[in-house]
Order: structure tokens, then C-alpha cells, then sequence
């Protein structure tokens, strides 16, 4: 990735804090095996500023979507107080291999990381885990039995969406690891981080960011009911703000 195309991913900007688009496939910080990951690529995001914006967040590897980060340490702690709160509004678009029982529920369901006998590690539901809670609603399905569901986690646990519409007997479609591995392992995780709404300012609305579904989910989601934008280009317009700059993203 070179700057240019970091730059095509950003939905949302002003004196605070960014909001890219993530691709799928690139780990936001780097894993004990190296390798590419997006923090190495932030410097290009500085937009005049003397330090490089940093992650507020995280986004799984093969999660698409909407991902914030802080221009810088005032604007990172701010940031952080609201998602620690729960004030972050957060919705995600999945792609699952059946669809639920239901048309829409919670799960409330505590997880909690596992070793595997292989060295590595899974998270499972566990009555000694951290609590975790995933609103979720079915938006549609397909002629052969895919299922887009429309997810509210209610707290930000490691793969909690993932786990917990497994636990529905939905797991997601590119899913190895929590659905038939047999089935999954050539595909990408269909999971976006489709929109984001943070309540920034106190005497202004809620900054609302939304990012369009990826390449690889598309097709898929048009075949469960999706209807893509007509015109899915994104217009930035610059908005002065007590001399910073300031472009809002409407897809």
C-alpha cells in the first residue's frame, strides 16, 4: 500500500481523529511473525501534523471497514474514554453460512481466550470469560441459504461477532477458525465494519462514517438483498473549524 492509496481509504477527517477504510487481509499493528501491517503505513496520514495518527481501536486482520485513529495523545485519550464507555455507536455487516433461528436477538455471552494444544489460541464462551454482549438482526438471505446479518456488539471483545453468531449456528462465510475450516480456508472473512457514530463534540452532532462493503463481499450481499449506492463514490468537503481542517465523508 502507498500513500496514495491510504489516502483514496479515508472517509472522515478533521482536527481530531481520522476514519480509514481498512482492508481486508492487513493486520492494523504488527504480529510476532512481522510481516506488513497498517501502522507502519500512518505516517503518510500526518496531514501536516509532526507525529503520525494512531490507532483509537482495532479491527481484526480480515475485518474490512470503518477504523478510527487519533491524530494525536489528547484526541487518542478522548477517543479512548468514549469506546472504554461504550458512547461509540458501532454497526458491522456479516456474511453467514445459515441464517439464525430468529429474525433478530441478543447474545449475551462472556468470552474468554483458550490455548489450543498447537500453541495457538481460540476465544470461546466461557461463564469465566469477560462479558460480551452482540445485538443482531437478519437483513436478508440468498437463494442458497447465506445469510447477511446486521450486528450492534454492545462491548468490543476479541472475535466476539464471530464467536457469538457461532454460537447461533451462523458462523461467518471465510470463517476457519470458528466455522468448517474445510469449507472456509480459501476464502475471505465476509465481516465489514460497515458504520460509526461518535459522539465527538459536545455542542455538535454525532461524527456518523460509513464504509462501503468490499470487492470480495459484494456479490454475495447483493445475492441476500443488498442494494448498492448508485453513486458509490465518496465527496470530502473541507469545513473550516477554529483554523483546522476538517472533511466529513458521505458515501
Amino acid at each position: 500500500m502507498n500513500a496514495a492509496e491510504l489516502e483514496k481509504r479515508l472517509l472522515y477527517r478533521d482536527g481530531l481523529m481520522l476514519v480509514i477504510d481498512k482492508p481486508a487481509g492487513l493486520p492494523v499493528h504488527a504480529g510476532p511473525g512481522g510481516g506488513d501491517n497498517l501502522e507502519r503505513h500512518l505516517n503518510w496520514l500526518r496531514f501536516g501534523l509532526p507525529k503520525a495518527p494512531s490507532l483509537a481501536h482495532r479491527l481484526d486482520r480480515d475485518t474490512s471497514g470503518c477504523l478510527v485513529l487519533g491524530r494525536h495523545p489528547k484526541a487518542l485519550r478522548k477517543l479512548g474514554k468514549l469506546f472504554q464507555d461504550g458512547k461509540v455507536d458501532k454497526t458491522y455487516w456479516a456474511v453467514t453460512r445459515h441464517a439464525p433461528a430468529q429474525a433478530e436477538g441478543r447474545v449475551d455471552a462472556p468470552l474468554k481466550k483458550l490455548s489450543t494444544k498447537s500453541g495457538g489460541w481460540h476465544m470461546a464462551i466461557d461463564e469465566d470469560g469477560q462479558h460480551a454482549v452482540t445485538d443482531w438482526r437478519v437483513l436478508g438471505t440468498s437463494p442458497d441459504g447465506l445469510c447477511w446479518i446486521e450486528c450492534h456488539p454492545r462491548t468490543g471483545r476479541t472475535h466476539q461477532i464471530r464467536v457469538h453468531l457461532a454460537s447461533l449456528g451462523a458462523p461467518l462465510l471465510g470463517d476457519a477458525q470458528y466455522g468448517d475450516a474445510a469449507l472456509e480456508k480459501p476464502l475471505t472473512l465476509h465481516l465489514h465494519s460497515r458504520a460509526i457514530v461518535l459522539p465527538l463534540y459536545p455542542s455538535r452532532a454525532a461524527v456518523s462514517v460509513t464504509a462501503e462493503p468490499p470487492a470480495h463481499m459484494q456479490a454475495v450481499l447483493q445475492a441476500c438483498g443488498w442494494v448498492p449506492a448508485s453513486n458509490p463514490e465518496r465527496q470530502l468537503d473541507a469545513v473550516a473549524d477554529g483554523g483546522n481542517s476538517q472533511h466529513a465523508a458521505r458515501p
